[in-house]
């Protein structure tokens, strides 16, 4: 049994805070799929949407997947990663995935209240409420593909914690 765990969820759902803090508590390895891109190719998200436009980015996203799985390790995803098929798949197939939900009101007050927004590029040139209404409508339905278990996110960080342990343990 591969015991990789994978975070999914939007932007600011908490999956870096949590992936660290359930990776300290079951002694994993954690890792961010975000931050691992920037750290190998020396730029941020915006970069290389820029250069390469999403198709690229997402194609990277793919590969550092499938790099950076290991056994017991977190791994938090980007929060576009289930958009792609076989990341759903090959997520499912090499781990358990958790997705941490919030609503779209929820993330946008969390990220209206993150310095490091303007790190990532707006997918819709929406405002940021409305982007996390439009984001979370079309994304939904891959989350709930992709997870095998559904975290509500909108409680403390201890509780959702707790949560998940059980979720791991049944």
């Amino acid at each position: 049994m591969n015991n990789t765990i994978f975070l999914v969820g939007a932007r600011a759902a908490g999956k870096t805070t949590m992936g660290k803090m359930l990776a300290n508590k079951l002694s994993f390895s954690f890792i961010d799929t975000d931050c691992h891109l920037l750290e190998t190719t020396q730029k941020t998200v915006a970069e290389i949407v820029e250069k390469e436009g999403w198709e690229g980015f997402r194609a990277r996203e793919s590969q550092i997947l499938i790099d950076t799985t290991k056994p017991n390790r977190v791994i938090a995803t980007g929060g576009g990663m289930v958009l792609a098929d076989h990341n759903r798949k090959f997520m499912r197939q090499n781990g358990t995935v958790i997705f941490l939900s919030a609503t779209a009101a929820t993330l946008a007050a969390r990220l209206m209240k993150d310095p490091n927004v303007a790190q990532r590029p707006s997918l819709t040139g929406l405002s940021i409420v409305d982007e996390m209404e439009k984001v979370l409508a079309d994304r939904l339905p891959l989350y709930h593909d992709a997870a095998h278990h559904i975290v509500n996110v909108e409680q403390d960080e201890e509780l959702i914690l707790n949560n998940i342990l059980h979720m791991l343990q049944n």
